[in-house]
């Protein structure tokens, strides 16, 4: 961790997983009621691809490569679970056929669509930075498939 204007900046690496329909995959942490992207912290001997290489292992069983994801950009945003700190996370884009199994600390997957979550409560870097993404990514999806 760094910190940042006073604030702990906890470095992550994120999914934004896609199905073939351009719903897009959410997980909550055991003990919280918050949904995110899949991923975690970025040790120290990792880059960001292979810390999310591992953490998509540990989580849900998915296995990638670390070369494989396509790379989206970097985002800032409160964390979900640790109050008084940022996220910095480098989030990348993956498509996977389900089923996923959660493991590990994740309690609940869902599958959403991107511009209807259904009421879930998100993580500010998912509402904020990921949903908008995934929605000019399914939009597109659905232009190519017309």
């Amino acid at each position: 961790m760094t910190e940042a204007e006073g604030r702990f900046i906890i470095r992550i690496a994120a999914a934004l997983i896609m199905d073939a329909g351009g719903n897009i995959l959410l997980v909550r942490k055991r003990g919280t009621g918050i949904f995110m992207q899949a991923g975690g912290k970025i040790e120290a001997h990792e880059t960001p691809r292979q810390a999310l290489s591992r953490e998509l292992a540990e989580e849900l069983g998915i296995e990638v490569c670390s070369d494989v994801p396509e790379h989206l950009g970097r985002f800032v945003a409160p964390a979900a679970n640790e109050n008084g700190c940022l996220v910095e996370a480098d989030l990348f884009h993956l498509t996977v056929r389900p089923p996923i199994r959660p493991a590990a600390e994740i309690e609940e997957i869902a599958w959403v669509d991107p511009f209807r979550t259904g009421g879930l409560q998100l993580a500010q870097l998912t509402r904020e930075h990921v949903l908008p993404v995934a929605r000019d990514r399914r939009q597109k999806l659905t232009t190519q498939n017309s």
